[in-house]
């Protein structure tokens, strides 16, 4: 009687197994690209939402006379930057700078070798809704990214 034992998998064992695990990460891929994309969305939800209200902020300051003022200007920050550089407070006894924003979000889709404030597309007061151009100041904020959201409305009407 032949008393040999088979240690190890055969060759159909092994091709079966690596198949199912094919399977199995075929399925996990797209979920894992579905979560990054959900995920940048957020964040460009987020650096949006903060952008604008800072925007908004600096313009309520100009308003208030918290910060210069100039009659022939819109009262909308000049650059992106400025958020961040902040403006000399008025109100202040000392002088102190008023800041809108501690750091300038990047747009999550955009090339990563740019520097955060060329990576928005810029509104400037004048211009358009429906056609925003830049201009002396920057009255809103888009994504240049020509993609569509998981909502499937455009980044840029975001």
């Amino acid at each position: 009687m032949n008393t040999r034992t088979h240690n190890g998998f055969s060759l159909i064992e092994l091709m079966v197994t690596l198949s199912l695990m094919g399977l199995l990460a075929l399925a996990v891929i797209p979920l894992a690209q579905l979560s990054t994309k959900r995920q940048q969305e957020a964040e460009l939800r987020t650096a949006l939402r903060d952008i604008r209200q800072s925007i908004d902020k600096w313009k309520e300051a100009r308003d208030s006379g918290l910060i210069h003022a100039s009659i022939t200007e819109s009262g909308y920050p000049p650059d992106l930057k400025s958020l961040v550089m902040g403006s000399e407070d008025l109100k202040h006894p000392g002088r102190r700078k008023a800041y809108f924003l501690r750091r300038l979000p990047r747009d999550p889709f955009a090339d990563p070798a740019l520097p955060p404030e060329q990576t928005w597309g810029l509104r400037s007061y004048a211009s358009e809704a429906d056609n925003p151009q830049p201009g002396a100041d920057v009255y809103d904020v888009y994504s240049r990214n020509t993609g569509t959201g998981l909502n499937g409305i455009p980044y840029r009407e975001w």
